[in-house]
């Protein structure tokens, strides 16, 4: 592919790729370009060798995986022709990158400050008092509070958000040219992640930095990318401005990334979920790699591999768009076969509200801190504090907030898992008592569906183990005609039952902890961040699957999330926490449209759009206090932009609507 001209290309790379020793590509014919102060967005499913891709750039590639050809070139200087020890200068000087996963990323037995001064003594010759402030600046750059402080603390006493930040500045230590972000902000709050792309971006507008942006978040490509490459099965096979791109999708792999997104415009409709999945490598051996999940494709699709399609700037790997005979000549692109990818926004529209299946009133959940010798309890943890909700049977109640608020630690009290300290939970009418009450009738899907599946079991005694454990379903063979039915309703093979854990892709494993949980035929669902480490196209499969499942057994589901386009998607009603106490609650067309208290407000104001719209921005100033030590009064009023003396006292609940109230002293 011949890409956009660039005099003043700081990285151009041609035909990269990079294969197992002796065995299959990962990247197959990699070419694009990025100019200095420019980001060049990698957009597309996991497995897609985007993350490949940079380490390949970096020279760090895993054993086992070599470069297979291919040429990279930085300001004229060609990387893959330098010794290693040459290499060492420009890795983490003239180019650095932060990686996926901080807590694994950061030397744990090294503080703070030391690792970011290692970088300033390689790069920047930088050593003592120098360094030390220099420390102390990037820091604060990176918007860590108390940065003198937190220069002498090991990761382990940071935030996630935190170790993101701090691996930021360990990049920046270095006056990188290149930034290769990869996946920066997967893992973050939508508060925390807003505040990391708008770091990047200010740096880069103050350096004239590139970037080369890993992700597969649309809504972060969409604010932060000028030049998208779309990836798949370890080829780009759409590139175009972030512009062109959202506006008209071409490849129909891409049409699919969008027409999977959730949104209210969609509410009460099937998501545009992919088929399948990647294909592994090397089983795709001629023809279009699209082509078997591709409700386009034709017999030439399986036939011929797609050669580049260009014009106006932009190029597509796609025989819908190439001259080819049995499909006719064509100039230039048509318009893409799908509707627009951005619909219109909407939202549910409800009935009247049955009766409440959960009753939950002024629950507190506390931990004890013990200090000393003897452990004697010196202070209480306040994961929840106080929180009082209802969910009736066959809705979908929200529940949104920042990662340490309580979300998990509530939806573990409501299943006995942990003790709760005060308040009660009626179900079904009854006070909940024993360890084992109703809990058949309540089952949780938790966040890391290969965390929480025992890796030593088959499908079908992962099943099978709860009904046994509360001996429901009769005989082994009634449970195990049972777990063929379960399997059929979550779009699973019959025969998936006699698999392990590690032979299933992370949305299939999501589905097995889903039919776990109803395997003993519950009521109420507590999804745990179900989706949050899913990519785009199989969270519309699992969201699918929910809404499916609830129309037809009439289940009611706990959804806790920090993903506000599914809130709005699937939620009926919708909860917002902070430290342990709901802050706002409302139907999700009135919290979504017309947030009331401020913290609301800014969530929404940090999270990704797509559809261009100009949306007011609520900088949320530093981290969530800890529950350990919370704020007296209204405990967000450290962080608000409308604090006043009378939130010296913790508000009241304001009646905003007759399914609407708001803690906020701005209404009372």
């Amino acid at each position: 592919m011949t890409q956009r001209a660039h005099d003043d290309a700081l990285l151009a790379v041609a035909d990269l790729s990079t294969r197992l020793r002796g065995g299959a590509h990962i990247v197959d014919g990699v070419s694009f370009e990025i100019a200095a102060g420019e980001t060049f967005a990698l957009l597309g499913e996991s497995g897609c060798g985007k993350s490949m891709t940079a380490l390949t750039l970096m020279r760090l590639l895993p054993d086992g995986v070599v470069n297979a050809g291919g040429v990279a070139r930085m300001g004229g200087m060609e990387l893959f022709g330098l010794h290693e020890r040459e290499m060492r200068e420009v890795r983490g000087g003239r180019m650095a990158m932060i990686f996926q996963e901080p807590g694994l990323s950061l030397n744990p037995v090294m503080t703070v400050g030391g690792q970011i001064a290692e970088v300033l003594a390689l790069h920047q010759g930088m050593h003592g008092a120098e360094a030390a402030g220099r420390c102390i600046e990037l820091l604060d750059q990176v918007g860590i509070p108390d940065a003198g402080r937190r220069l002498h603390e090991y990761p382990f006493q940071l935030s996630g958000g935190m170790k993101q930040r701090v691996m930021i500045a360990m990049a920046l230590a270095g006056g990188p040219k290149l930034l290769i972000a990869d996946e920066p902000t997967t893992a973050l709050d939508v508060t925390i992640q807003a505040q990391v792309l708008q770091l990047l971006r200010d740096t880069q507008d103050r350096t004239g930095m590139a970037m080369l942006l890993i992700t597969h978040d649309l809504g972060v490509v969409a604010e932060t990318a000028h030049r998208v490459g779309v990836m798949y099965a370890g080829q780009i096979v759409e590139q175009a401005s972030r512009e062109q791109l959202f506006a008209a999708p071409l490849h129909p792999y891409t049409q699919k990334l969008f027409a999977a997104l959730p949104s209210a415009g969609r509410v009460g409709q099937p998501l545009s979920a992919i088929s399948g999945s990647v294909p592994p490598l090397g089983s795709i051996t001629q023809g279009c790699r699209f082509a078997p999940r591709c409700d386009q494709a034709w017999a030439l699709c399986r036939e011929q591999a797609p050669g580049w399609t260009m014009d106006d700037g932009r190029g597509v790997r796609c025989h819908l768009y190439s001259k080819v005979e049995d499909r006719g000549p064509r100039t230039g692109f048509p318009a893409p076969p799908t509707s627009s990818p951005l619909a219109g926004e909407g939202g549910s529209v409800l009935g009247p509200r049955p009766s409440a299946l959960l009753q939950v009133e002024n629950l507190q959940v506390h931990f004890p801190i013990r200090k000393g010798l003897l452990q004697q309890v010196a202070g209480q943890v306040r994961a929840v504090d106080g929180v009082s909700l209802s969910i009736p049977q066959g809705r979908t109640l929200a529940l949104v907030g920042e990662s340490g608020c309580g979300k998990t630690t509530l939806g573990k009290a409501l299943l006995q898992l942990i003790p709760s300290t005060a308040g009660s939970i009626q179900f079904g009418g009854q006070t909940l008592g024993g360890a084992r009450t109703a809990r058949a009738a309540m089952q949780m899907v938790f966040q890391d569906p290969y965390a929480s599946l025992n890796p030593k079991m088959r499908v079908a005694e992962i099943l099978e183990e709860g009904m046994s454990a509360l001996k429901i379903g009769g005989d082994s063979a009634a449970r195990q005609r049972h777990i063929d039915g379960l399997l059929d309703r979550c779009g699973l093979a019959r025969d998936a039952k006699w698999r392990y854990p590690h032979e299933f892709s992370g949305g299939q494993r999501q589905r097995i902890a889903i039919a776990r949980a109803l395997a003993v035929s519950p009521q109420l669902l507590i999804c745990d961040e179900p989706t949050s480490a899913l990519d785009v196209s199989v969270q519309a499969q699992i969201l699918n699957l929910l809404e499916s499942l609830q129309q037809e057994l009439g289940l009611s589901y706990l959804f806790i999330t920090h993903n506000l386009a599914v809130v709005e998607y699937l939620a009926h009603e919708v909860c917002v926490m902070y430290l342990g106490r709901i802050v706002e609650r409302g139907m999700t067309t009135e919290v979504m449209h017309a947030p009331r208290h401020p913290y609301t407000q800014a969530l929404l104001a940090a999270m990704p759009r797509i559809d261009g719209r100009d949306r007011a921005v609520v900088k949320l100033e530093g981290d969530l206090p800890s529950p350990a030590n919370p704020p007296s009064g209204c405990h967000f009023a450290p962080r608000c932009r409308h604090a006043m003396p009378v939130c010296a006292r913790y508000p009241d609940v304001t009646r905003v609507s007759a399914t609407h109230d708001v803690r906020c002293h701005l209404y009372g």
